[in-house]
């Protein structure tokens, strides 16, 4: 086995990296193809989730194996290789093993114990045959993965370490309350038919909301979604199907959308979310007021410092002129440099001479905001130093619309945190939130469990790869035998059937008994932690043709085809 996996996950990389990494299903079988056909690999199956892509392959070469896959990958995600190898990690062999058997089981997951992996596992095997890219190592590998993962959560309470990310995204939307009880009566908006958002409507219809509206780019989709919600017998939840058009209207009406899409660009945009909500803010947020207004816009709580004592900046006609934000959200087209510089010396606590700054030349000034232009594309956000004094705020409306983002590259602009009357929990949102989620006592059974798993996996794969040495050493005595029989004839060609049989089976004994104490325990051996030498060994000592073993290592993956091996890869 020389099994390889590189890959980036929510633990390796920031989401702004995963966001833009992403492969769709076209850019997947394009990877599967390309990494089969490169020189180190033999088999290969991508595993592409909302917050991990990983690429697995059966390898001659360690170090060129790591070179290509890393290259692969970054050529398919759009993101240089300079920039992602920061982010990559790499696991070969039973280390490799070890690292897909605990994300089968939802130890890797953003959400301990998440069991909608296994789905995602199931998949990319599936993807896989379907390209022939997986052979019997992926194959066995993918197939035992999915066992140990129904395992784990059959035999231990890994369930109670945590949830899907539906569940989970739903439990911070409802800020603590049962979910039942927060989404009893309410309307849902579900954007896109994949399996999450499958999911995602199939958990809302349990939770009690009065009616779930599907939005999809493809409209038969949608409809069948529609159509298995208000079919199921475990729920009484109207449902119907929408065009992706109908979006901005639909979006008026929910309390709260859950969005999951293929797209590479924004469904929702801040101004489409402001709209939908205009004039919608809780009552219970503006009881006793009369200073909140229909805009939701307009009761939005101060985003900026510059507001304090000593601040250079006038904030509200910097903002009102060029739409700069000092929390980053916004690009800073417009602000001279001098004034950034000013600004930034403020909150360092540090005076600058505006005069030297005034005579800064146009060219350095560009210069200046093009390294700003270019952080912000790179991190996602122009970084700020804060002063540690609390800023007075206006207390922000209770949420009229919750929008869950299960997408990546996320949905929703992640500028609509900021808009009063809406409350948005994104994958950055629950990665936040999980890392402080308490470990199970489950979580160590669990562990076991693969330990275990990844030690029977690795003997199995041991123990396979000597029995062809083993059957074809035993071919070899066979021959040895038939050929002296052959020679008894010559020698003795008045030997009767009788006689010829009963010598023939004892030297057939002699032969095994012989030979049944080394090859059991070469077996033994060869199962064992570095036991792989042994078939060479083996092979040398009784000089076998190694034509001979890779004949019958063929032959028996043959034979362990299933019937519907046209799904299945070359070994």
């Amino acid at each position: 086995m020389s099994l390889l996996v590189v890959g980036l996950s929510h633990r390796s990389a920031p989401v702004s990296v995963l966001e833009r990494a992403t492969l769709n299903e076209d850019a997947q079988i394009k990877l599967l193809q390309d990494t089969v056909a490169a020189e180190p690999a033999t088999e290969a199956a991508v595993l592409a989730t909302c917050n991990r892509i990983e690429l697995y392959a059966d390898v001659d070469k360690f170090h060129a194996g790591v070179a290509e896959l890393s290259t692969l990958l970054a050529q398919h995600s759009g993101v240089g290789l300079d920039e992602l190898t920061p982010y990559l990690y790499v696991h070969y062999e039973d280390r490799a093993v070890h690292h897909l058997f605990s994300v089968a089981c939802g130890l890797d997951s953003m959400v301990v114990g998440e069991g909608q992996i296994l789905g995602q596992i199931k998949d990319s095997l599936a993807k896989a045959q379907e390209l022939h890219s997986a052979g019997r190592l992926l194959n066995d590998l993918f197939q035992q993965a999915l066992r140990v993962g129904k395992r784990a959560h059959s035999e231990t309470g890994i369930d109670r370490a945590g949830q899907s990310l539906v569940t989970f995204g739903l439990q911070q939307l409802s800020s603590g309350a049962p979910v039942e009880a927060w989404a009893k009566g309410k309307r849902a908006l579900v954007i896109g038919a994949g399996s999450m958002s499958s999911l995602a409507a199939a958990t809302l219809a349990r939770a009690g909301v009065a009616e779930i509206v599907v939005a999809n780019r493809t409209s038969d989709r949608a409809e069948r979604l529609a159509q298995i919600i208000t079919e199921s017998p475990e729920t009484d939840v109207s449902a119907r199907a929408v065009p992706m058009d109908s979006v901005p209207f639909e979006l008026t009406r929910a309390d709260v959308t859950v969005s999951c899409t293929g797209a590479t660009g924004l469904v929702l945009t801040a101004e489409a979310v402001a709209g939908a909500v205009e004039g919608r803010v809780s009552q219970d947020a503006t009881a006793g007021r009369t200073d909140v207004k229909g805009d939701v816009r307009e009761t939005l709580p101060p985003t900026s410092v510059g507001a304090e004592d000593g601040c250079p900046l006038d904030l509200s006609a910097v903002q009102a002129a060029t739409g700069f934000s000092v929390m980053g959200e916004a690009a800073v087209a417009g602000m001279d440099a001098a004034t950034l510089e000013q600004h930034a010396a403020w909150v360092g606590g540090t005076a600058v001479d505006r005069r030297e700054a005034a005579r800064r030349t146009p060219e350095a000034e560009a210069e200046l905001i093009a390294e700003l232009a270019t952080m912000a594309v790179t991190v996602g956000r122009i970084p700020e130093r804060r002063r540690p004094e609390p800023v007075a705020g206006i207390p922000r409306p209770a949420p009229v619309l919750s929008l869950l983002d299960l997408a990546m590259p996320r949905d929703v602009d992640a500028a609509v945190h900021r808009l009063a009357g809406v409350r948005l929990v994104d994958i950055e949102t629950l990665a936040e939130a999980s890392a402080d989620a308490p470990m199970a006592a489950d979580v160590d059974a669990v562990r076991r469990i693969v330990s275990d798993e990844v030690a029977a996996f690795g003997a199995a794969l041991r123990a396979a790869h000597i029995t062809p040495t083993v059957v074809a050493l035993r071919a070899m005595a066979a021959e040895v035998v038939a050929g002296e029989i052959a020679r008894l004839d010559g020698r003795l060609p008045g030997l009767d059937d009788k006689h010829r049989a009963e010598i023939t089976q004892t030297v057939r004994r002699v032969v095994d008994k012989l030979l049944h104490a080394p090859t059991v325990r070469v077996k033994q051996l060869a199962a064992e932690p570095g036991g792989a030498g042994y078939a060479d060994a083996l092979r040398t000592l009784f000089d076998l043709d190694q034509e001979t073993v890779a004949s019958v290592t063929w032959a028996q993956r043959a034979d362990d085809e299933p019937e519907n091996s046209k799904n299945r890869g070359p070994a």
